[in-house]
This record gives C-alpha cells, sequence and structure tokens, in this order.
C-alpha cells in the first residue's frame, strides 16, 4: 500500500521526517513541493478531513462503543 512520508533536503540528499524501514535499494517516489504548494494541500486536506470528520452521523458508533 503506498505510504506518504514528509521529509527534507539536507546536503543534497533526501532525509525523512520519520524512521522508515526499507530495504537497501528499494525504489520510491518522490514527488517535489514548494513551500507554497505544501501549504496549498494542507489547508485542502484540512477542509476535506474536517468535513468527513464533524459528521453527526458518525456519532453512532461512539454510542455502540459505549454500550
Amino acid at each position: 500500500m503506498p505510504k506518504s512520508v514528509w521529509g527534507v533536503i539536507r546536503n543534497g540528499k533526501i532525509e525523512p521526517s520519520q524512521e522508515i524501514e526499507l530495504p537497501e535499494g528499494a525504489t520510491v517516489l518522490v514527488t517535489l513541493l514548494t513551500d507554497e504548494e505544501h501549504h496549498y494541500w494542507q489547508k485542502v486536506s484540512e477542509a476535506s478531513l474536517a468535513a468527513i470528520w464533524d459528521n453527526t452521523e458518525d456519532d453512532v458508533y461512539a454510542q455502540l462503543l459505549q454500550g
């Protein structure tokens, strides 16, 4: 399954922002984003997540877990 990981460029090399386990020689796909693009996609994602997360129809699941 695809996984996205944030990273930064240091001394010409990509450093992931978190520990990842990959076998030596693994092939990866790197998508480069400018700071402006990063902030745009973060803002768009927040709006979509908020619309899904703040869904009162899902309250029934919390009630079932308590019961």
